[in-house]
């Protein structure tokens, strides 16, 4: 049996398969109906971008190249050297550079506090507080170590040139200042260590010889036996302040566990008992009291020529060294600014804003497509 009764064709007006997606051809449709705002959009605002860019102060940067203090390798160092692969696993992978401690004391509070008094950089900054002006300094100051050449790179970055060259030239000064006081170097702090005992046996010495001269001492007093053997302990007791010594640079650069520090360890404790046994010998016998006055005086006079040799050859390593800052480029006043970079700004505006734009224009129009509704045609 037919059925004769009309029947009616369903026909969307818009038909979406959320199975299929969309295609490439309906979206650059959505494109082309937006094509003049998203052409004029990007274009204005790239312009806007170049105009604004006029209103800003130039800023003009400055750079100097100089290469640091040459340092000898210490027997710690070289030592660890020599464990090759190994010296990862002990610890050596986290072990600064003398450039970084350079590069470190010119970031120090101290350079940069002397610095901005001496360009006036919280006036300049206008900044109420020192703390203010240190960040401001910090943020337009850049200081690497060159890892192929190892050459110290310190640029500076403000709106006159000729400051921008100055404190860039100003932080090398600094740091000649800084490598001149403090003892950064194996060398430097031998030396320092040594020049300070040195200064403290003169003391003792000093001190020494004035409790013999009040004790009436004279050359002529002291008999041949007493004197060669206050000599000797004096000479000995030397020693065991020089093994002493001697121990304590090593476990600044050496673990106890080394046979070199184990050797001078047991060195030090037979010098001890030699001079514990003279000592004792010393007490039996009860000489009168300038022999031990006259002891205390040559052992401070053996102390004071030991520590003025050894200060001597800390002198001249420190001098080999070569602790003299090679300037390789002294800063001058750029030529040209740095900052802003125009052309780029207003490429990257443009660039910015057309992408904008694009996916905006994608968002309404799918958001549009959800809130209408399935028409059907009679």
């Amino acid at each position: 049996m037919r059925n004769d009764l009309p029947t009616r064709d369903i026909e969307p007006s818009v038909a979406v398969d959320d199975d299929e997606g969309v295609s490439l051809f309906e979206l650059m449709a959505v494109l082309a109906q937006h094509l003049k705002l998203l052409i004029a959009a990007p274009l204005l605002a790239g312009l806007a971008a170049l105009g604004i860019t006029y209103l800003i102060a130039p800023t003009f940067t400055a750079a100097t190249t100089f290469l640091p203090p040459q340092q000898q390798q210490s027997a710690a160092a070289s030592a660890l050297a020599a464990l090759g692969p190994l010296a990862g696993l002990a610890g050596a992978a986290g072990v600064r550079t003398p450039a970084d401690q350079y590069v470190a004391l010119m970031q120090s509070v101290t350079v940069s506090d002397r610095i901005i008094e001496q360009f006036k950089l919280m006036q300049e900054y206008d900044a109420k507080f020192r703390q203010d002006a240190r960040k401001e300094l910090a943020s337009n100051v850049r200081i690497a170590v060159g890892k192929k050449d190892g050459l110290i790179t310190v640029e500076v970055d403000d709106k006159s040139p000729q400051r921008a060259a100055d404190i860039a030239n100003r932080y090398v000064d600094e740091l000649r200042r800084m490598t001149s006081t403090l003892a950064i170097t194996e060398a430097q702090q031998r030396r320092a260590f040594f020049e300070r005992q040195l200064v403290q046996t003169r003391d003792k010495l000093t001190a020494a010889q004035q409790a013999l001269q009040a004790s009436g001492f004279s050359q002529g007093a002291l008999k041949a036996e007493p004197k060669a053997a206050a000599e000797g302990y004096a000479r000995l007791r030397a020693e065991v302040t020089a093994a002493e010594v001697r121990l304590q640079t090593m476990r600044g650069n050496l673990v106890d566990d080394t046979p070199e520090v184990r050797q001078q360890q047991a060195m030090l404790s037979a010098l001890r008992s030699q001079l514990s046994k003279l000592e004792q010998a010393g007490d039996a016998v009860g000489g009168p009291d300038y022999v031990g006055k006259y002891r205390e005086f040559k052992y401070q006079e053996t102390l004071f020529e030991l520590f003025a040799r050894q200060y001597e050859l800390a002198r001249v390593d420190e001098s080999r060294e070569g602790a003299l800052i090679q300037v390789v480029d002294v800063a001058a006043p750029p030529e040209k600014k740095s900052k802003p970079k125009r052309a780029i700004t207003a490429a990257a505006t443009t660039v910015a804003t057309l992408l904008l734009l694009i996916a905006f224009v994608f968002i309404r129009n799918s958001w549009r497509q959800r809130q209408s509704p399935t028409v059907l045609k009679p």
